[in-house]
């Protein structure tokens, strides 16, 4: 089964400039864990809700002054539209990731989550797995 088979395809995303007070309200009204955060359709990185709490709030920061580019992470691993579910959940196992921006060449076109991958019946070994791995304690916040 490919991603594009199990992805979300309208998936909200923010610019760099986006202040993180309208991030946070994108993810309530969305009911997201995350926003990829792009440049065009390319993808710059993502904001999660714990990059909110630990690079903002937990450093003391202003959250009204702050911007997706000052919380966002950075180094963020993306998946094509065209790969296999299986690789996507071997990703997200080794990075210890969640969730996935789907894009097809630079353009963001989708997100997977462990979640989609759980709630397909002949994919829950392959989620279980990785939420397993994703799991496991990590070495580094960032």
């Amino acid at each position: 089964m490919k991603i594009k088979d199990i992805m979300t395809n309208n998936v909200v995303s923010v610019k760099l400039e986006t202040p993180v007070t309208e991030v946070t309200k994108i993810i309530k009204d969305n009911n997201v864990g995350s926003v990829p955060v792009c440049d065009g359709q390319r993808v710059v990185g993502i904001v999660t809700d714990r990059d909110i709490v630990l690079r903002g709030i937990a450093m003391d920061k202003d959250i009204n002054t702050l911007k997706a580019k000052d919380v966002m992470t950075a180094k963020v691993t993306t998946v094509d539209s065209n790969s296999d579910v299986n690789s996507a959940s071997n990703i997200m196992a080794e990075k210890q990731i969640r969730r996935l921006p789907v894009v097809d060449g630079n353009n963001l076109v989708g997100i997977v989550s462990i979640g989609d991958i759980a709630v397909r019946n002949n994919l829950q070994d392959n989620a279980g797995d990785a939420l397993s791995d994703i799991s496991k304690p990590s070495n580094s916040l960032f």
